[in-house]
């Protein structure tokens, strides 16, 4: 066989053979044989590699090709990462029905607040870290003597019907809000102060005397004026409108379900595509009503819903599928106690007896058999463990014997020991009523109040009354012993909670409390605009309330918020109402795409 070149011109005689057409003729012969045996060799490749060496290149060509043809799909998911994309939907489950989606309606009822949180904006709203920002107002003024409150309004809003908001839809919705005849709840937050639109975009709040936290009623939901004006005050709560309202919030009205007594048991929102912060990434969000916890529970354990919108802590145990969840334990400025009614029951105007149950009063109890550890115990109308106001104040410490030294003072401690069976107010049993609502937690922390107050002779009858008559209970101050709660704001103003003029309806003080220097503590505070100053005060009065004892403040639980894994961006920690969990709602998202860095 021809091996190399050089044997193929001693072959051909080209070494020796001069130029010319003959030797050109053979080295065109010679380099075709050349390409030939090239060719052959190829061919002859496969039958001299064994099996296993021909799939050893099989495997290696494909990896090059492999890695060829990965390199750009390597190099983008290195540069990029995951953001939040639209899309996806959760259908949230709670206790309640829909009655009335209006702003100046809407804060008897939870089911109400939490879609009109949803459906309406304020002119400020709180955000994920408990903090006042701006809204529909995009800054606002104060001026120097604390009186004039100067708005001034986004101007690319509109609402969900495509209507701009402008000041006239404020300046409606306050005034409306200001109207008895309208029945809203929040006239009280809005007396006497005075409204001028300045433009379509500016507005001024003119207060007759200073209120610090008046910016917080900035929060308030505006309404449409074109859709309410030509609404009478009779016919203002039974507006179809409550239900199928029009805002200018996140999300709007879709759908609703009705069953066949005429309560909504579903309830349907879609996003609001033109929102002025942004569209928010879920598309649809559903609701479903339920008459109790229990059901609502019962249907996340069927798949029926994918959020809780709340669950206590006992009812944790009841839930399966715990690994979908996030559950998020939220704080809220508000705290559960028993108010005094002391003009309803003589023995509660004795000091020494409201001083004897807060001793036998054991709260690490009620955290543990009942909260399941959901919650810290209070010793304050002013919840020191939550806002910015000192937490260092007398407490009640649980003391069975203390609590019996008080209901019977003649006798020494020696004496109150030996006569340890001889229970009440020297000797005698008291009997006392004990009213709450009938949410579960409530009625059995009265029963267990019961059980704990018995061992000091207190007989307690517990009466538990259903949410209407509850709160014309509450509203004729008709209880002799209230177990209720009571919610402030992050920046607190407990004055109609506990101020003497709050003592009837409708005010909110529960106690019927009524001390002259408390009374001039929550007046000078709400008039003072530096907040160290005004926690100053706020001190004060928390401390005499203590020293007064109208209450036993029991303790404040953590609201227990289900949310589905599915849904990420949820940043909120601490929240001024329920209804507060929602307030990054633009922020969740369920869906993911590639952006780059």
């Amino acid at each position: 066989m021809l091996q190399d070149n050089n044997q193929l011109d001693d072959f051909f005689g080209l070494k020796s053979e001069k130029e010319g057409p003959s030797a050109r003729h053979k080295e065109g012969i010679k380099d075709s044989l050349l390409k030939s045996v090239e060719r052959n060799k190829l061919r002859l490749i496969p039958k001299v590699l064994s099996n296993k060496e021909r799939y050893l290149i099989f495997i290696f060509a494909l990896v090059m090709l492999g890695s060829v043809i990965s390199i750009p799909f390597t190099s983008f998911y290195h540069y990029t990462t995951g953001v939040p994309d639209n899309g996806g939907s959760f259908t949230e489950g709670m206790v309640g029905e829909p009655r009335l989606i209006n702003p100046l309606l809407s804060q008897s009822n939870d089911a109400d607040r939490d879609l009109t949180s949803l459906i309406y904006s304020g002119l400020m709203k709180y955000n994920e870290a408990g903090k006042l920002i701006p809204d529909l107002a995009k800054s606002y003024e104060v001026s120097s003597d604390g009186l004039n409150y100067t708005i001034y309004l986004r101007d690319n809003v509109f609402w969900h019907d495509g209507t701009a908001v402008t000041a006239d839809d404020v300046v409606f919705t306050v005034q409306t809000a200001q109207n008895p005849d309208y029945g809203s709840q929040q006239r009280v937050n809005w007396q006497g102060v005075e409204t001028d639109k300045v433009n379509d975009y500016t507005i001024i709040f003119k207060l007759k005397e200073r209120y610090a936290q008046f910016v917080n009623n900035f929060t308030i939901r505006i309404l449409p004026k074109h859709a309410w004006q030509d609404i009478k005050p009779i016919n203002f709560g039974q507006a179809d409108l409550n239900l199928k309202p029009i805002g200018s919030g996140p999300y709007k009205f879709a759908k609703l379900k009705k069953d066949t007594l005429g309560r909504v048991r579903e309830y349907e929102l879609a996003v609001n595509e033109k929102f002025y912060l942004g569209r928010s990434h879920i598309d649809r969000i559903g609701f479903r009503f339920f008459d109790s916890e229990d059901a609502m529970i019962d249907a996340y354990n069927k798949n029926s819903i994918e959020n809780i919108s709340f669950v206590s802590g006992p009812n944790l145990k009841k839930i399966k599928f715990k690994r979908r969840l996030n559950v998020r334990e939220l704080k809220m400025p508000r705290y559960f106690g028993v108010f005094f009614n002391q003009d309803q029951s003589k023995e509660l105007a004795d000091k020494n007896i409201r001083l004897a149950l807060n001793h036998a009063t054991d709260k690490n109890e009620l955290l543990s058999k009942i909260l399941e550890g959901k919650g810290e115990s209070v010793a304050s109308p002013m919840v020191g463990n939550i806002l910015d106001i000192n937490s260092d104040v007398k407490t009640y410490p649980f003391d069975l014997d203390q609590a019996n030294k008080l209901l019977n003072p003649e006798r020494s401690r020696e004496g109150s020991q030996r006569a340890s069976t001889s229970y009440g107010m020297n000797g005698k049993k008291i009997d006392l009523k004990l009213t709450t609502s009938t949410w579960p937690e409530l009625v059995a922390v009265a029963n267990a109040l019961k059980e704990q107050w018995a061992k000091v002779g207190v007989n307690i009858e517990v009466e538990i009354l259903p949410t209407p008559e509850l709160q014309r209970a509450i509203k004729e101050r008709n209880y002799q012993m209230l177990l209720f709660g009571e919610i402030l704001t992050l920046d607190p103003d407990p004055f109609t909670l506990w101020h003497s003029s709050q003592r009837r309806d409708p005010g909110l003080n529960l106690a019927l409390y009524s001390n002259k220097t408390a009374d001039t503590l929550l007046e000078e505070a709400r008039k003072i605009l530096n907040p160290l100053e005004r926690a100053q005060k706020y001190d004060e009065f928390q401390k005499l309330v203590i020293e007064d004892a109208p209450a036993v403040f029991l303790y404040n639980s953590y609201y227990i918020y289900g949310q589905t894994k599915d849904i990420r961006g949820f940043e909120s920690k601490i929240i001024s109402m329920p209804s507060d969990r929602f307030a990054n709602i633009e922020k969740w998202y369920m869906e993911t795409k590639r952006g780059w860095e």
